[in-house]
């Protein structure tokens, strides 16, 4: 029962947020347009509930310079001064609202992830795949990329076992204290969270 009224929750309070913040997000858009060269917003495809395709939109925060093998430098290099700005405020989530109002996503939920790991997910790990995915979650709230693939995967298929508005409602607070901390966005050594090779 929890989980229609969910969306009907999500689909209203998102639809509601983006006619508040209109003017925040066309800010954002032209400054990235102007830093990105013409590309302000990331598309790429995604798995959602029961592993179903679908395309997420972010605010793009790095540029597309390569090196001179025609090979895109490292993310850290990429990654523009509005763009840094974005990530660290946690701004560049915000076109996700509109992935909400298409139901394909949550406000909470397990966040969607590369479709390529898909093969690579344990019988266990898959679970987090039963519930939509969301745009903050109960691993971004216990350290984001900042914690192991492991540990993220774990919190994860815990949340899919234990959701509740409780729970949700919990989340959201906890992701509102960790947008103006800006704690766990850049994993140990890398300016983003390094890719999923597998468990062991």
């Amino acid at each position: 029962m929890y989980t229609y009224i969910k969306q009907i929750l999500d689909i209203f309070v998102a639809f509601t947020v983006l006619l508040f913040i209109s003017p925040i997000f066309i800010l954002i858009t032209i400054l990235l347009f102007i830093a990105n060269n013409g590309y302000p917003y990331y598309f790429q495809k995604r798995p959602g509930k029961n592993e179903s395709v679908f395309t997420i939109c972010k605010f793009k925060s790095m540029n597309d310079k390569k090196d001179a093998s025609g090979k895109l430098l490292p993310d850290a290099e990429r990654i523009t001064k509005v763009g840094a700005f974005v990530r660290k405020t946690s701004l560049d989530e915000l076109p996700q609202l509109l992935n909400v109002v298409k139901g394909d996503m949550s406000f909470v939920g397990p966040r969607p992830l590369m479709v390529s790991y898909l093969e690579l997910y344990n019988k266990k790990q898959k679970r987090r795949h039963s519930v939509p995915p969301g745009i903050t979650g109960w691993a971004q709230v216990n350290g984001r990329n900042a914690i192991s693939w492991e540990q993220k995967f774990e919190y994860d298929v815990w949340y899919v076992n234990n959701q509740s508005f409780i729970l949700d409602f919990k989340i959201l607070l906890l992701t509102v204290k960790k947008v103006f901390k800006t704690e766990g966005i850049s994993a140990a050594d890398n300016a983003t969270m390094p890719r999923f090779e597998g468990s062991i």
